[in-house]
């Protein structure tokens, strides 16, 4: 019979007529009917995706003799900012500042050490072809400061950065003897004796690179600051003998310091080219400007590690929206032939969208 009113019938009865449509194909199967089925659990197999990991914080300080003084400013602001730097890299009298921060001391406890360091303390006269200062008060001092802990064992991953010098091979010393490694590091040449370690001999980090940056990035920094206090060739000659060799030695590795510089996140250069390399007595003027640089670059550290973050975060919900999609999918795979029916007239939403 040709029904007078089409779709008003079916539309009517379409959720009955489909329920009765699924019991006479389970009454007819051919196979004695199966127990209900509960819908797949879900429950115990959703895949909990991890949330985005913090933001380490790596630096990178630079050589630059007494104006080392700047990195405890630095890294005074860092801190005070919630940037504290999770690992360390240092170059020359980076790698003094470097070793012990990394040894746990926070910024404070470095800058009441920095105000209290006797010169004398660290520098040993000794005539030799190599140099005039032996190191070897350098290296009992840092070794006194960080408790004769092994690089390995400071209370965060720390290198310090030297320059091989029977091949001019960048080394970034990370395990072993802390106080030999800033001993190497710190070894300018022609003033320091180089340090034999091994079957080679090292001397200032800074002929091959000012400032650490590619060390510190390979710690597993995510973000890179760097901290150039190296003096810069500006018309006129310095006016002591460290001062010519560190700005020797500036001018030597400034080409090839730049194209690591570049690869830093944040540069901060703190105002310290007018202070002695060999003028210890600068040493509080020294850390007000490397906070006063700080302060300056904070804008920048912050958007650096907030678009980094954003960054994550995308790639956590990214990641969460595949792995519920493939869980959905298994749920489509797994269930029933009877729900299989169901789910195809919009009868069994047990693997619903997430």
């Amino acid at each position: 019979m040709t029904n007078r009113f089409p779709g008003t019938r079916l539309t009517l009865f379409s959720r009955p007529l489909t329920s009765l449509l699924l019991a006479t194909l389970a009454a007819c199967s051919s196979t004695p009917p199966s127990p209900p089925t509960a819908a797949p659990e879900t429950t115990a197999t959703t895949a909990t995706t991890p949330a985005a990991p913090p933001i380490k914080i790596g630096i990178a300080l630079g050589g630059g003799a007494a104006k080392g003084f700047a990195h405890i400013g630095v890294i005074k602001m860092l801190e005070a900012n919630g940037f504290a730097p999770a690992v360390v890299a240092g170059t020359s009298a980076g790698s003094v500042v470097g070793a012990l921060y990394a040894s746990g001391l926070n910024a404070f406890a470095l800058q009441e050490k920095a105000i209290a360091m006797d010169e004398a303390n660290i520098r040993d006269l000794q005539w030799s072809s190599g140099g005039l200062v032996l190191g070897q008060k350098l290296e009992d001092y840092v070794n006194e400061q960080v408790h004769h802990k092994p690089m390995e064992q400071l209370a965060k991953p720390f290198v310090a950065v030297a320059t091989r010098l029977e091949d001019g091979e960048r080394t970034a010393f990370a395990r072993g003897n802390t106080g030999q490694a800033v001993r190497a590091s710190s070894s300018v040449p022609g003033v320091f004796q180089p340090v034999s370690i091994g079957k080679y001999h090292y001397v200032d980090g800074g002929v091959v690179s000012p400032v650490p940056v590619d060390a510190a990035r390979q710690l597993g920094a995510d973000v890179v600051i760097a901290v150039d206090i190296s003096s810069k060739a500006r018309g006129k000659a310095p006016g002591d003998m460290l001062g010519t060799l560190n700005q020797s030695i500036a001018i030597m590795g400034q080409k090839l310091g730049q194209a690591e510089l570049a690869r830093a996140d944040v540069i901060i250069r703190p105002k310290v080219l007018d202070l002695g390399s060999a003028d210890f007595s600068q040493r509080a003027t020294a850390i007000v400007e490397g906070e006063k640089a700080a302060l300056a670059a904070m804008p920048k550290i912050r958007e650096r590690v907030a678009r980094l973050q954003a960054e994550r975060a995308r790639a956590v919900r990214l990641a969460q929206q595949k792995a519920a999609e493939v869980q959905r999918q298994a749920c489509l795979d797994n269930r029933s032939r009877l729900q299989k029916v169901a789910g195809m007239a919009g009868l069994d939403d047990s693997c619903a969208h997430p």
